[in-house]
């Protein structure tokens, strides 16, 4: 699909009618030249918005009495003067970025995705309790933690081949494909060597090498993709040189995709599915979804959604309605 030029929506300002205010919106990124975090400052300016990018290490939190603070550079940071925050928490900086999202909030600033929900979506075993309890489909997994009990898990989900994965892993990152029984044990004896926690997972074989990636922005898909591994490859990601085209989701696939943001409580997400025999099974919810092979592949300026939608979660928490969530 041949990429359509990005557009900013401005709403056309009427004679005589007071501008909007330029509100402040806070990108917490470690690097503000990463696609994501560049495309929300261009969207931000471009509905007329301030946008603020503050590294979430450099983010200094002081408590004492009753009141939370946070200090930048040296200086202390004025809640009353954000608008919202987008936090885009990369999986290395997990524990401090939680901790910065929750000393905003204590500070009564409107967030967009708060800590308790990105928290739910980092760790993997937990997320997938949690879309299994609400009656999402999910490939079948397993976890233990003696070598005796590995046979018998790997049974429970399917048998050979399989799927494992590190508890916590990001762009397909710890994440393998193992052939025979000596290959499972050999990889989780190494794996907990190194102090890892790690999932043993069904490998669905008609989506073998193959994903689809759904952005969810409040309560729909705003845009979806297919990803297809590269040759010898088994892993889709996009990072690793996997090829994206644009998707129509079919209903019960984008009503899956909604129902699982909403399951762990997020506002923006990143919902990756596979395509079985049975319908979508969700493989993983992710609370910071990049979007560049996305808007490559769709031609959609969903960082203007993001942001827009972010500014309406801004509006509606400061005047009290807030949407609620299934947990």
């Amino acid at each position: 699909m041949a990429t359509a030029k990005r557009r900013a929506a401005k709403s056309p300002r009427r004679p005589g009618r007071r501008a909007a205010p330029r509100l402040k919106v806070v990108i917490l990124s470690r690097n503000p030249k990463l696609h994501a975090s560049r495309r929300l400052v261009e969207a931000a300016r471009g509905l007329g918005h301030q946008p603020l990018v503050l590294d979430t290490l450099r983010c200094n939190m002081v408590l004492g009495g009753d009141q939370a603070r946070i200090l930048y550079q040296g200086e202390e940071l004025e809640p009353r003067r954000f608008h919202v925050v987008i936090p885009r928490i990369g999986a290395s900086i997990t524990g401090y970025g939680l901790s910065v999202v929750n000393q905003l909030d204590l500070m009564g600033v409107p967030i967009c995705n708060n800590a308790i929900p990105i928290a739910r979506s980092r760790d993997k075993l937990r997320a997938l309790q949690l879309l299994s309890r609400f009656g999402i489909d999910i490939p079948r997994t397993a976890m233990v933690r003696f070598r005796e009990e590995v046979p018998g898990a790997v049974e429970m989900i399917g048998g050979l081949p399989c799927i494992i994965k590190l508890l916590r892993g990001t762009q397909g990152v710890g994440v393998m494909i193992a052939s025979t029984m000596a290959e499972v044990t050999g990889m989780l004896d190494t794996l907990w060597t190194l102090g890892q926690e790690i999932l043993l997972q069904e490998l669905v074989a008609e989506s073998r090498g193959k994903d689809v990636r759904a952005l969810v922005i409040g309560d729909r898909v705003v845009g979806a993709m297919r990803r297809t591994a590269k040759a010898g490859e088994f892993r889709s990601n996009i990072h690793r040189g996997g090829e994206a085209v644009a998707l129509t989701l079919p209903r019960d696939y984008a009503e899956a995709a909604v129902k699982a943001t909403r399951v762990m409580g997020l506002e923006v997400a990143g919902v990756d599915m596979l395509e079985s025999r049975g319908g979508p099974k969700i493989l993983e919810v992710n609370s910071s979804p990049g979007f560049e092979g996305l808007e490559k592949a769709t031609g959609l300026d969903l960082a203007t959604l993001y942001v827009g939608h972010a500014v309406e979660l801004g509006h509606a928490r400061a005047t009290g309605q807030q949407r609620g969530h299934l947990v």
